[in-house]
């Protein structure tokens, strides 16, 4: 699925739900006692585009050959699965843990060029992580069945899929990986939309996780003697259905 179908997927959706959550009968809305209980449960679906933010060392063109013109990372489109439980602070104020695991990939594009030759080598990264976050969430005050709201906190991540323990030593220079560290910790900052329909509420979130670790573990290829840090950065879609 290309991001311009994913994006008109959801657009589709925030109307259709929309649409019917107006125009249920009744004055009063749906789910009216929904903040009143101290503890509320659901899950989530999210797609995720999972970034680098690339800082190269200084000399990296000394370091890897004149021939290295440029490092890019190229995000590339994942999954998320999780829980939602969240506990109820005060009245517009709730604190959220939402455990998932998560697949994504990110591309490093190394590109050379000479006077006789220009080529690229990518090296893809796929990992599948496992994401503990936890989140203060602050809501507006209901307007019939819709709220808005904003969240922010941070997380810490599980890379199960990890390559720390290769050794590049032994493989071809095409066979060798960009080793990371297997942990990381995030703060994030996101808002979202609530729906409340007859049977459970139903949310629309997007949020941004930036790093705090660097990821990058250094051994003697070029593609990673050129980089002095690799920091994550991811943007998630989730899709919540709390009851």
């Amino acid at each position: 699925m290309t991001k311009l179908r994913l994006h008109l997927l959801i657009l589709f959706c925030v109307f259709k739900i929309s649409f019917f959550a107006q125009t249920q009968p009744g004055t009063r809305g749906n789910l009216q006692p929904y903040y009143e209980y101290k503890v509320n449960f659901g899950f989530y679906l999210g797609f995720n585009r999972t970034n680098f933010l690339v800082t190269t060392v200084h000399d990296y063109q000394a370091v890897a050959g004149d021939s290295l013109k440029s490092i890019l990372s190229s995000p590339q489109t994942g999954f998320n699965l999780g829980i939602v439980s969240e506990l109820r602070l005060q009245e517009y104020m709730t604190l959220r843990f939402l455990p998932d695991i998560a697949f994504g990939e990110r591309d490093l594009e190394y590109h050379f060029a000479s006077s006789r030759d220009t080529f690229d080598i990518v090296k893809k990264v796929e990992s599948t992580f496992i994401d503990f976050p936890l989140d203060l969430k602050v809501r507006s005050k209901r307007l019939g069945d819709f709220a808005a709201y904003m969240v922010g906190g941070g997380k810490y991540t599980l890379d199960l899929a990890s390559q720390k323990d290769v050794n590049n030593g032994t493989v071809t220079s095409a066979q060798q990986v960009v080793k990371l560290g297997k942990s990381d910790f995030a703060y994030e900052v996101g808002a979202g939309t609530d729906f409340f329909l007859p049977y459970f509420k139903f949310g629309i979130e997007l949020k941004l996780s930036m790093g705090l670790k660097n990821l990058l573990i250094k051994d003697n290829t070029i593609y990673a003697q050129s980089l002095d840090r690799l920091n994550s950065k991811v943007f998630l879609v989730s899709l919540t259905f709390e009851g």
